[in-house]
């Protein structure tokens, strides 16, 4: 049985939502049940899926549960840049939370390789 917690993907993504939740406090009311909630909604479901993959019987399950990861990612990507052109979140904090995502994007491509190749 495979430990998600132990994956460093896993541990990026979690440490990473948990920014994005400290960041997103302060956008505005109106946006609760939009952007907030849609945008906390990605980051999240990027450990969900790797936590969820961990514990299926196969590595190319596993490499299935990466993949729809990185959907994920790119998702909460694009709500990131949403988020930025509408003032919500400031250039510098923008850029620290990309540069986040972005390594973890590497890290869970290579993690899919390493996967599929098994």
């Amino acid at each position: 049985m495979r430990d998600f917690k132990k994956f460093e993907v896993w541990q990026l993504s979690h440490h990473l939502t948990l920014n994005v939740y400290t960041h997103t406090k302060d956008f505005p009311k109106e946006e609760i049940f939009g952007l907030t909630s849609q945008i906390r909604r990605s980051f999240a479901s990027i450990g969900y899926n790797i936590s969820e993959g961990s514990g299926r019987n196969s590595d190319k399950e596993f490499a299935n549960f990466i993949n729809i990861a990185l959907g994920s990612s790119n998702e909460a990507e694009n709500q990131l840049i949403l988020a930025k052109d509408l003032g919500y979140i400031d250039t510098n904090t923008f850029e620290n939370l990309m540069e986040e995502l972005t390594t973890l994007k590497k890290k869970l491509v290579a993690f899919w390789n390493k996967l599929k190749q098994n």
